[in-house]
């Protein structure tokens, strides 16, 4: 059968409907004709197939009354949620007689469970995956929607700013050839958004939590306030880093800043991608203040005056508090900066912090300054073996080494310091700070990232990620996943002991990476980074949970706490693994591996990375060229398909056992 009836949105689904079999083409034609002799502006005539309810095998009734064929029409509420993502949050189910069809308001809503159980959906998985695939279903149809809305004209829209954040979506539970179907019969906002909130009112009164609507609404549209609050804000950037860091820039344009750039390369390409390029050389970081004072007599000169400083670039930390100092902006403390920066300095810190319960000194690590080799003599005496020797301002994990003894440290300490004396030998490592080692007491456990967003001393978000184990005895990470596989007791622990330390050290205002050890008896630190988190992190939360650590900091900067997901809910998982050029630049290059991953990253199917534009280091001090990620529904399924990639293109191999690295995320 179909049915023909009057459409538009002064209708919503009411007003006379005929229906006809589908071979009675004359009558149809007639109805169809006699509606559009009468169509007003705005309104139109919908010709739509009927779709015929599922009949189901019913459990045998209590009684010998006949049971009636009954019909169940689904009501689905879907927010735009973080990232402009739809989010499945209510859904509220009606059944009514199988012979007319099932309106809004014509009976109480029921929880949709319950109603395939009273349809004869006996088998709990059956259930189950019929309230996935609703959930996919009806996110899929408001994004088709959210799509077509974001290609009209801001008039078809009704405005700049006027877009959709709440949508209805309607569905019956059919039987198409033999097997139960979700058919989508409409979208609407209103209806639906009166049945699921009669639906959540009636669960109030048999003490049923409430639901997440208003959240979600709540978020979404103090998030889209904040976006339009930074629009037009002069920022002054302090560094602008490598190809890892050129989401920057596309992100800058997206959310309206005027990017003012101080950078040591006069030649770099983001010259001619920000508003001002300011090139000044403050390479050499011991001379930070008299940097300080020269790029605000560039500022003067030019007659710039941000509203906002920061770096993401983590040789520019200190120079960028300093400039931000000079400025009168809101940041974190140089002397706060100076104390993360440098390694044994921290720990030393944090060691004679010894209030609060636990204190910040239980995360402290014994480490000793290297300076010379008479340092590491007296070092190893203070610290037990086997340790962790590595650079004092160093980045990206290279130069970091496991000895098991003084001769090993001596024989390292030799090396990097033969090989790495300033910036021009290896960029990007903090060798314009110098490079002094530190030797550190190695920490068993497992690693961790976590990125913190605090705003006055407050936390306002936290996400924990994974790391996968070394290639002992260097340190250059592996693999890694979001979210943590840890229990939410265990991420707790980290999250506290990131946030006691940064507050310790001073570092009350910011985005901060901290990296983590976590073993039996808790966590144990390893680094500050008083930065926002580096090689993929950003890209990784923003897919997984949806908020952005970018504009999280310009927030921030700016002296606006940022709103955050006050229930972070992981979307998807994701596992990853870097990729070395001195073990699968031939693979990558010569074997047409990275034009496929390249392919696949278009296509959505797996998030590529790219670190460095060419290799960086050589041996021991090598850097990760990029990093590749699958995603999963679960972690598990994530790391089949990563594992699968891998060994197709060959990143994976006995001297790079993939398999090896995602063991660990279990």
């Amino acid at each position: 059968q179909v049915v023909v009836r009057p459409a538009g949105w002064r209708w919503r689904g009411t007003g006379a409907r005929s229906t006809h079999r589908k071979e009675e083409g004359a009558a149809v034609a007639q109805a169809v004709g006699a509606r559009l002799r009468g169509l007003t502006e705005e309104d139109s005539i919908l010709l739509e197939a009927m779709v015929p309810t599922a009949r189901l095998p019913v459990p045998p009734p209590r009684s010998p009354a006949p049971r009636l064929p009954m019909a169940l029409r689904i009501c689905t509420l879907v927010c735009r949620s973080w990232g402009d993502r739809p989010q499945l949050c209510q859904v509220a189910c009606a059944v009514g007689r199988a012979e007319s069809p099932v309106r809004h308001g014509a009976a109480l809503p029921q929880g949709l469970d319950s109603s395939l159980q009273q349809c004869g959906v006996a088998a709990p998985g059956q259930r189950q995956a019929l309230a996935t695939r609703l959930r996919e279903a009806a996110e899929a149809a408001a994004a088709a929607l959210l799509a077509s809305e974001a290609e009209l004209s801001p008039r078809q829209r009704g405005g700049d700013r006027a877009r959709t954040d709440i949508l209805g979506v309607d569905f019956l539970l059919a039987c198409v050839d033999e097997a139960l179907e979700l058919v989508a019969l409409a979208a609407n906002g209103q209806r639906c958004l009166e049945t699921c909130a009669l639906a959540e009112a009636m669960g109030h009164g048999v003490g049923e939590p409430r639901g997440d609507v208003p959240r979600l609404l709540a978020e979404a549209m103090l998030h889209r306030a904040q976006r339009h609050l930074v629009e037009g804000k002069d920022i002054l950037l302090i560094g602008a880093g490598g190809v890892s860091k050129s989401f920057v820039w596309e992100a800058a344009r997206d959310y309206g800043l005027r990017i003012h750039l101080v950078e040591s390369d006069p030649e770099h390409f983001a010259a001619g991608l920000v508003q001002t390029f300011l090139p000044y050389d403050s390479r050499e970081h011991r001379r930070d203040e008299e940097h300080a004072e020269r790029v605000l007599e560039l500022l003067r000169s030019r007659g710039l005056r941000p509203h906002a400083c920061l770096s993401y670039w983590d040789d520019c930390v200190v120079l960028a508090a300093l400039v931000c100092q000079g400025l009168g902006l809101r940041g974190p403390a140089p002397a706060a900066v100076r104390v993360a920066k440098q390694k044994s300095r921290t720990h030393r810190h944090l060691q004679r912090c010894r209030r609060g319960r636990p204190p910040p000194a239980a995360f402290a690590v014994p480490c000793r300054r290297l300076r010379s080799h008479g340092d590491v003599e007296r070092a190893a005496g203070a610290v037990p073996f086997p340790a962790v020797a590595k650079l004092e301002f160093g980045a990206g994990g290279v130069g970091v080494r496991l000895v098991e003894n003084a001769g090993q440290c001596h024989a390292h300490a030799a090396r990097l310091w033969r090989d790495l004396r300033d910036d021009a030998d290896h960029p990007g490592i903090g060798l314009g700070w110098g490079n002094a080692m530190l030797l550190m007491e190695y920490v068993p456990g497992t690693e961790h990232d976590v990125d913190l967003v605090v705003f006055e001393g407050r936390l306002l978000g936290a996400w924990v990620s994974d790391n996968g184990p070394t290639r002992v005895p260097a340190f250059l990470e592996t693999a890694a996943c979001l979210p943590s596989c840890l229990p939410a007791d265990r991420q707790a622990q980290l999250v506290r002991a990131a946030l006691q330390c940064c507050r310790a050290c001073g570092l009350r205002d910011g985005v901060f990476n901290v990296e983590l050890k976590l073993g039996p008896a808790g966590p144990r630190l390893l680094e500050i980074n008083p930065r926002m988190g580096g090689f993929y992190l950003r890209d990784w939360i923003r897919e997984v949970y949806g908020p952005d650590l970018l504009l999280a900091a310009v927030l921030v900067a700016l002296g606006v706490p940022p709103v955050l997901p006050t229930r972070p809910a992981p979307r998807t998982h994701l596992a990853g693994v870097m990729c070395l050029a001195s073990e699968h630049g031939e693979s990558l290059a010569g074997g047409g591996g990275m034009e496929a991953l390249r392919e696949l990253h278009g296509r959505g199917l797996v998030r590529l990375n790219r670190l460095f534009e060419e290799p960086e280091g050589a041996g021991e001090y090598e850097e990760p060229l990029l990093s590749v990620a699958c995603a999963g529904a679960t972690l598990a399924e994530a790391c089949e398909r990563l594992l699968g990639l891998c060994q197709g293109l060959g990143i994976d191999s006995p001297r790079y056992p993939v398999e090896h690295f995602l063991s660990h995320f279990k």
